[in-house]
């Protein structure tokens, strides 16, 4: 089946970010994500699972461990498990990303207190 935002589900997250779920088994997660300007996700990490984001529109900042990296539309980041991360829109756009996940990251994430 042909996947979309039009068709896949839809949820909510943060302060007013959009998830569209494109795939979700045990061994891939690919969702397509909307963050306004201003959002953040929590300090977290996964034990098992790498991701991969992919800009497709605005500019993301990931907080890696201790470094601040600024990932612009048509560049991509992965992140090894065990790597504290979070991504930020620190501009006055959208910020729109594809984020894929191996293995998915359904009960694989630990947020740090801060």
């Amino acid at each position: 089946m042909i996947q979309s935002k039009d068709n896949s589900k839809h949820y909510i997250w943060g302060d007013h970010c959009d998830s569209w779920v494109l795939r979700d088994s045990q061994n891939l997660s690919v969702k397509q994500e909307k963050m306004p300007s201003g959002t953040s996700e929590k300090f977290h990490f996964h034990e098992y699972a790498e991701q991969f984001f992919y800009i497709l529109k605005g500019e993301g900042t990931f907080y890696l461990d201790d470094k601040k990296i600024t990932v612009k539309a048509g560049e991509s980041l992965s992140i090894l498990p065990g790597f504290k991360h979070y991504i930020s829109n620190e501009t006055l756009n959208d910020l729109e990303f594809l984020v894929i996940s191996s293995p998915s990251t359904n009960k694989d994430r630990i947020e740090i207190l801060k």
